[in-house]
């Protein structure tokens, strides 16, 4: 009886944020999800926000190298009234998305109310909530410092429910590389002159 090898992936799981960045790491064997590691990434004591940037850039590198994840999950920025707010958080998910895309690595996006309603059930959940769910599903016991921190974990178990195994659908961007995103970003009038 020839039985079908087990799919395993890592999953990198990115809260992005100026002033904590959230991250959590996920082991998804068959069905089953493991924690491997999660934690923030604390950028306020940087005044400026280029150099909080470059620090979001060098983290999720470090963190793709030691990790080595088959895909990186991403909140994408919510909308909010103030605008600069969200120029700040889009700037944070995209150098971030750099990241993944400079080592070939797919990103996924799913807004706040998805990645909530995939773990509780309710795209209305508290970040107090999404935690809780966290801890009996991921089963951990400590409580992060920050919920950043399991926001971040929030966004990998959210792509590993999706039954996504790197093709796209089911209301999320996905992007295989900088061809890709490039392409799709020119095609919405997102970026210019490419």
């Amino acid at each position: 009886m020839n039985k079908k090898p087990i799919k395993e992936r890592i999953i990198l799981g990115i809260d992005p944020g100026t002033t904590v960045m959230g991250y959590g790491v996920i082991r998804e064997t068959g069905k089953e999800l493991s924690l491997i590691s999660m934690g923030v990434v604390k950028l306020n004591h940087l005044d400026d926000h280029g150099l909080k940037l470059q620090r979001i850039f060098q983290k999720t590198s470090a963190l793709i190298k030691e990790y080595l994840p088959d895909c990186v999950a991403l909140e994408a920025p919510f909308y909010g009234k103030n605008i600069q707010v969200m120029l700040k958080l889009g700037r944070a998910q995209g150098v971030a998305m750099a990241a993944a895309l400079d080592q070939d690595i797919p990103i996924f996006e799913y807004s706040p109310r998805k990645i909530k309603q995939s773990v509780t059930g309710n795209g209305n959940s508290s970040k107090e909530q999404v935690a809780a769910m966290l801890k009996t599903l991921m089963k951990f016991d400590e409580s992060p410092q920050f919920l950043d921190a399991t926001d971040g974990l929030a966004v990998a178990v959210c792509h590993a429910f999706q039954g996504n195994l790197g093709g796209g659908g089911g209301g999320k961007k996905n992007y295989s590389g900088w061809g890709a995103f490039v392409k799709d970003s020119s095609n919405s009038g997102w970026v210019s002159g490419v």
